[in-house]
């Protein structure tokens, strides 16, 4: 007789998808040719690369990211993505911004990834960026130039 193997967490309630009016700021993002599956939607991957330019997009408008000569630098240490609704070439698609978390080196980011127009997210997730030396990586206290452009976006808790 074989153990028995553990039994799989469950996943829990489904999580309702976010409105609008929970994020911050957005920033449309066009989809492109090449962004559709053989499934005729978005591939999964491209979420996460929506993630990242649209935080890592503000950042840098907003003055408080160098990406080429800053000393310090966000490494992600943390993803995930939950999804609600299709998206498709040639959807333009706005990503909401909020932060959850304002740490000493990390915060947390969440995005909404909204199709035009619409009220209720079609993905929603978040990564957590520890900052870090450029040349070291050792983590590093947030800039106050960036603490300050990420007070913009803090959701109350």
């Amino acid at each position: 007789m074989s153990a028995a193997s553990p039994a799989s967490p469950s996943p829990g309630p489904r999580l309702a998808p976010p409105a609008r009016e929970a994020y911050r700021v957005f920033r449309p993002i066009g989809t492109r040719w090449m962004d559709n599956d053989v499934y005729g939607h978005v591939n999964n991957v491209v979420y996460y690369s929506w993630f990242d330019t649209a935080v890592n997009a503000w950042l840098i408008e907003q003055g408080a990211l160098d990406i080429h000569h800053g000393d310090t630098i966000g490494l992600v240490i943390e993803t995930q993505c939950n999804y609600f609704a299709p998206l498709a070439f040639p959807q333009t698609v706005e990503a909401g911004l909020r932060v959850a978390h304002l740490g000493k080196s990390s915060v947390r980011y969440e995005v909404g990834l909204f199709a035009r127009g619409e009220a209720l997210a079609a993905a929603c997730g978040h990564f957590v960026h520890v900052y870090v030396g450029r040349e070291d990586r050792r983590p590093r206290p947030l800039p106050d130039t960036l603490r300050q452009a990420l007070q913009g976006l803090l959701i109350p808790r």
